[in-house]
């Protein structure tokens, strides 16, 4: 697209804008009776209007039915509650779930928090010593954990993945009596352009497949804004048979996902950034269905057993059918609730609708951006490579035009030392707000 920068231009982008009618399913935050510019669901997805109706549902089911909720949908004497006992309330969430990552609805399940789903998972497809020819088969145990040599027990990564992630490697790793600085690879990014390359990572999976007992990586890098190309990430894995997870919360609801055609053995992610669920909304898994026959180790609970004989009450454990066998603790059923009315509207605005308004958006910033010398675009150009985020490394003075766009009414991110993000989402965001942002911007370099 050849992008002008005048407001009129922006407007016209509205008007053509054939999903622009989404906005209106939001609250946007207001300052002085004015709506702010909010550029950082990246961070925290805004409000849907529907979520505070659909909290009140499953609060009225449980003042009129107390206990009663997990198996009746109505009450008594026409009081009013939800549309779904709370005890398959989970599965109403599958549908939109699978469309947004492309999957089957039996491989997904919404269920815990982000990193507690990392650490179930792990105990699942972290197996240093499993002896397997394949990821498809469960393999055996082929000698002792504490000894390395000839066996696979790495862990491949990127440098400076989120946190969260690199702490739950590095326990899993010595939770299994080895050394963090030996069984986990990072892949750093390139010193030219602070990022990692497709090729970085399919060289390193080839140079060290003889020990790599798991690949684990964000799809989409939380800092950078640069998604990967985890089809064919995922596709080297598998050539060299070693299972391979993504984290998704920086990318999920933001670009297209094909995890079941990808052969992706796992995935989580979380639901409040771009799916707008809630702060600390529930988080969901994928479990590949090549993996739901085999006798897996995992952490069980109560709620994973299988349903039509949960009530049994008896030992040893039976995993329910497909993704949902990975389930702990009984679910929350408030907050379900609000994720569901969340992606149902991801789901209706469909992925394909939402990338290419995503591209538009994001290509204007970068168009408006451009022309500063003090801010260098950290995320790649490339829209293949690149979701909602564009990262801005501030040459100079970056924290006071951070607290400027803050001062202007703009809601953004900032990351240190010196990084400002900023995400316009397609679901809520106009073109003549990105306008506006790099009016804003252009304000501050002229003072």
């Amino acid at each position: 697209m050849t992008y002008e920068n005048s407001r009129s231009f922006a407007l016209q982008l509205d008007e053509a804008d054939s999903i622009r009618h989404f906005r209106d399913r939001f609250h946007i935050p207001q300052r002085d009776g004015k709506s702010l510019i909010y550029l950082c669901g990246n961070s925290l997805g805004l409000q849907p209007k529907t979520a505070r109706e659909s909290l009140t549902k499953e609060l009225d089911t449980w003042q009129n039915l107390g206990v009663e909720g997990w198996f009746e949908q109505t009450t008594a004497a026409g009081a009013e509650g939800g549309e779904q006992p709370w005890l398959g309330y989970h599965a109403t969430c599958k549908e939109s779930l699978a469309q947004i990552v492309g999957a089957e609805p039996l491989e997904v399940c919404p269920m815990n928090a982000l990193t507690v789903n990392l650490h179930l998972l792990l105990a699942s497809f972290y197996r240093p010593g499993v002896d397997s020819s394949s990821v498809d088969s469960p393999g055996r145990f082929a000698g002792a954990v504490g000894s390395s040599e000839h066996r696979k027990y790495k862990i491949l990564t990127i440098k400076g993945d989120f946190p969260s992630d690199q702490y739950a490697l590095e326990t899993h790793v010595k939770h299994h009596g080895l050394n963090p600085s030996d069984a986990i690879i990072e892949i750093a990014p390139r010193p030219d352009d602070g990022l990692i390359h497709t090729t970085d990572i399919q060289r390193a999976i080839a140079d060290h497949a003889d020990s790599l007992a798991l690949i684990w990586m964000s799809g989409l890098n939380y800092y950078t804004g640069q998604v990967y190309n985890m089809d064919a990430i995922a596709q080297t894995a598998k050539r060299y048979c070693v299972p391979i997870g993504f984290d998704l919360a920086h990318a999920i609801g933001n670009v297209p996902l094909r995890l079941h055609e990808w052969g992706v053995d796992f995935a989580t992610w979380c639901s409040y950034k771009y799916l707008n669920g809630g702060p600390g909304a529930v988080s969901g898994v994928f479990v590949h269905q090549k993996h739901h026959d085999q006798n897996l180790p995992r952490l069980a609970g109560w709620w994973g057993y299988r349903e039509d004989r949960r009530f049994e009450m008896t030992p040893g454990f039976l995993p329910a059918p497909g993704a949902d066998g990975w389930q702990v603790s009984t679910p929350n059923v408030l907050a379900l609730a609000l994720h569901r009315a969340a992606i149902a509207i991801t789901a209706e605005a469909g992925i394909v609708p939402l990338r290419q308004k995503s591209e538009r958006l994001t290509g204007y910033l970068e168009y408006l951006l451009t022309p500063f010398d003090d801010i260098q675009i950290l995320t790649p150009d490339d829209p293949n490579q690149r979701g909602c985020q564009l990262s801005l490394l501030v040459r100079k003075n970056g924290k006071d035009l951070f607290a400027y766009l803050t001062e202007q009414g703009v809601v953004s991110d900032w990351r240190e030392p010196d990084c400002i993000r900023l995400a316009p989402t397609p679901l809520y965001n106009t073109f003549e707000e990105v306008w506006q942002v790099g009016e804003i911007i252009r304000r501050y370099f002229d003072r």
